[in-house]
């Protein structure tokens, strides 16, 4: 993974003309390009363990396995959030940490843990690192040294009970090598979000995840039956079990717990039958609210598809901008849209997954609820289209800040009663901000996991970087977002976990009664509280 960016560093991500042009008359950006400096050139604190915590750590792991040289600490010191990369590309990584620790199993854990908690220095977990919620920044809160955690050694497949239809997974396992592994038993965890190529199962687990195709399948919570953590205090081990009437559930405490209390080191989670048929189509509607109308009846009516994404207008219009329109079955595809009167109109993706004839069923019920809701059918190929680059988000934020483009996502969740006022309050709230900057956005929305009392709404941003000042541009974007999402009562977050940059908005959402009580679990489990300072919670006054 690039240092500075996503993915593959020997593989180029450029904007196409047409699509630099579009963000040139909608933006105002100039198309200069702005490259991250060289690693060379990053700006690096000098390591500063206690003097007997890096022998202690040696002996825990193994000399080889505690690195302090410039690349580990570098790729280490951020997530993929967009401050994150404003700081990196700019060459400050002047929080890094002092260093990178491998443990190989659940003891070294509890070794590592040990010497870190006696030598005063903090643990901050780290899987993929794709955080966007600054949930894997070293922060050292009053520690004299700081760790990065790296699971990636822990990275196997335990075991496979395929009467049962669960399996356990060390929590380094990326999401490719997860499907590669069970699709060897003819099985599937299901679970795609963007971050696949790179995310972990552990990092999935403790920042409770939602996958694309969660609608179907299940968001992370909901496919874990049994977890094993290493905490300072000592081990978690909760058996997989289908059900259990055993008191509030320590699995759903720990799911979500953002290696604030400890480290999780297996997870049992559910799995099924890999599917015989992945069938992907689009459909068009006229307005985002008929839209999520149809979204909403196909859920409550049972007939939600495994993946289902509606997208607003602005993303349409991006969307379209990008891919470009210059091939004839694109034209005709256009035409074909305005002369049925959805011109300027949103599209949906709905993707079906499993054995032939329940894939065909299910087709056949969502396609009466879509047509009856004025859904206008587009076929097969936008939704192929729209499957080869479900994970090319990422990949196009790093060619968007080479050109002094900020792009930002954020996410939240409420009832469908509630949802389209949401919408409109939140993408006011981000408008209103950067356009006070003399920087106005283009906000684009899309709504892509669906619940019977509601859905998920995704915001992507899109304006000029403030040169010089693109931190508290974003910082302002970020406040006005989240406030307004408080004040109308939905969650915080939907999948991006809490990290550092929701935290202020916790209390909001729980209270202060909920607050303590997590206070009071992370006490007992943490006394010194070396386990990643400064996530999940508020700051205390």
């Amino acid at each position: 993974m690039k240092w500075w960016g996503w993915g593959d560093p020997s593989v180029p991500a450029d904007l196409p003309p047409h699509a630099l042009d579009f963000l040139q008359a909608e933006l105002g950006v100039s198309g200069a390009r702005r490259p991250p400096v060289s690693i060379e050139d990053v700006r690096l604190a000098e390591p500063s363990l206690p003097r007997k915590a890096q022998p202690k750590l040696a002996l825990a792991v193994g000399g080889e396995w505690v690195r302090d040289d410039r690349l580990d600490r570098v790729t280490h010191a951020a997530g993929k959030g967009y401050p994150d990369l404003v700081r990196l590309r700019a060459g400050d990584a002047t929080g890094a940490p002092d260093a990178v620790v491998y443990p190989a199993d659940a003891a070294e854990v509890r070794a590592v843990l040990d010497a870190c908690g006696s030598e005063g220095v903090a643990v901050v977990p780290f899987g993929g690192g794709t955080s966007v919620v600054g949930g894997v920044e070293p922060t050292r809160n009053g520690f004299e040294g700081v760790i990065s955690l790296d699971l990636a050694r822990m990275a196997k497949l335990e075991g496979v009970d395929d009467v049962s239809l669960t399996a356990d997974f060390g929590p380094g396992l990326r999401g490719p090598q997860v499907e590669e592994a069970l699709g060897q038993w003819g099985l599937t965890l299901g679970h795609f979000p963007q971050s696949f190529e790179y995310a972990t199962v552990g990092g999935w687990v403790a920042t409770r995840s939602a996958g694309q195709a969660s609608t179907g399948y299940g968001t992370i919570e909901k496919l874990v039956c049994g977890l094993r953590c290493v905490t300072p205090s000592g081990e978690i081990d909760l058996p997989a079990l289908p059900a259990t009437a055993a008191g509030p559930s320590l699995r759903q405490l720990l799911v979500g717990s953002e290696g604030v209390l400890g480290v999780i080191t297996r997870a049992t989670l559910k799995v099924r039958a890999k599917p015989e048929e992945r069938r992907y189509e689009a459909w068009m509607f006229r307005s985002f609210e008929d839209g999520a109308e149809a979204f909403r009846k196909l859920e409550q009516g049972g007939v939600a598809p495994d993946v289902a994404r509606l997208s607003d207008q602005a993303e349409t219009r991006l969307s379209l901008a990008l891919t470009g329109q210059g091939s004839l079955k694109q034209r005709a595809g256009l035409r074909y849209v305005r002369m049925r009167g959805y011109d300027g109109g949103c599209i949906a993706v709905l993707g079906f997954e499993g054995d032939r004839t329940g894939v065909a069923r299910r087709t056949g019920l969502a396609t009466r609820v879509m047509r009856r809701t004025g859904g206008l059918a587009l076929g097969a190929g936008p939704g192929r289209a729209w499957e080869r680059g479900r994970y090319a988000g990422p990949y196009l934020r790093d060619a968007l800040l080479d050109h002094g483009v900020m792009a930002e996502t954020l996410e939240t969740a409420h009832e469908w009663s509630h949802l389209m006022d949401l919408y409109r309050a939140v993408g006011t709230a981000i408008e209103g901000a950067l356009a006070a900057r003399g920087t106005p956005p283009l906000v684009m929305c899309h709504i892509s996991h669906l619940y019977p009392s509601g859905a998920s709404l995704y915001f992507t941003f899109l304006a000029r970087q403030e040169a010089d000042a693109e931190l508290d541009q974003w910082r302002a974007a970020k406040v006005a977002a989240s406030d307004a999402i408080a004040q109308a009562g939905a969650t915080i977050t939907h999948h991006h976990a809490i990290g550092r940059d929701h935290a202020p908005w916790m209390r909001a959402e729980i209270g202060d009664l909920g607050l303590a009580a997590l206070h009071s679990v992370k006490d007992r489990l943490d006394p010194a509280g070396i386990m990643n300072p400064g996530k999940l919670f508020p700051q205390q006054p």
